[in-house]
C-alpha cells in the first residue's frame, strides 16, 4: 500500500516530539507523531513519575491528546525511541481501539524504519465490537 502522505515529515515531528520527553528516571526517550484523517499532527511525548505506573507513553499521550480535542480518526503514527523500540501493550490496546488497521512506524535515532500495523503488533485483539460496540 503506498502512503499518500509523507512518512519522512511525520518521523520529524516524533522526532521533535521525542526531545520533550521528560524522563528523569529511565533516560529512555519516546516521541509519537499521530496523523489524523484531516491531515493535522499530533505529537505526544512519554512523561515519568516517580510513582513509575503513573507515567505515561508517547503514543497514549499523542493519541489521547487527539480525543481530547475531538478527533478519533487516525491515518497513521510513528515512533521514534533510540534503539527502535516498539509500542508497549497498553499503547497497543488503546492504538486498536481508535483505528485497528492503522499503520505504525517505528524509527531508531538512526533513521532506520520499520512499517508494520496496529493489527500487526496486536493480532487477535479484542476491541469495541466484542462488546457489541462500533468501532469509535
Amino acid at each position: 500500500m503506498s502512503e499518500n502522505f509523507k512518512v519522512e515529515l511525520l518521523l520529524d515531528a516524533a522526532v521533535a516530539a521525542r526531545e520533550k520527553a521528560y524522563v528523569p528516571y529511565s533516560n529512555y526517550r519516546v516521541g509519537a507523531a499521530l496523523l489524523l484523517e484531516d491531515g493535522r499532527v499530533i505529537t505526544g511525548c512519554n512523561v515519568e513519575n516517580a510513582a513509575y505506573p503513573a507515567g505515561l507513553c508517547a503514543e497514549r499521550v499523542a493519541i489521547f491528546k487527539a480525543v481530547s480535542e475531538g478527533r478519533m480518526k487516525f491515518r497513521a503514527l510513528a515512533v521514534v525511541t533510540a534503539n527502535g523500540g516498539s509500542p508497549c501493550g497498553m499503547c497497543r490496546q488503546v492504538m486498536r481501539e481508535f483505528a485497528p488497521d492503522m499503520p505504525v512506524f517505528i524509527a531508531d535515532v538512526s533513521g532506520n524504519v520499520r512499517r508494520t500495523s496496529v493489527s500487526e503488533l496486536l493480532p487477535d485483539s479484542f476491541g469495541p465490537e466484542d462488546l457489541g460496540y462500533p468501532q469509535p
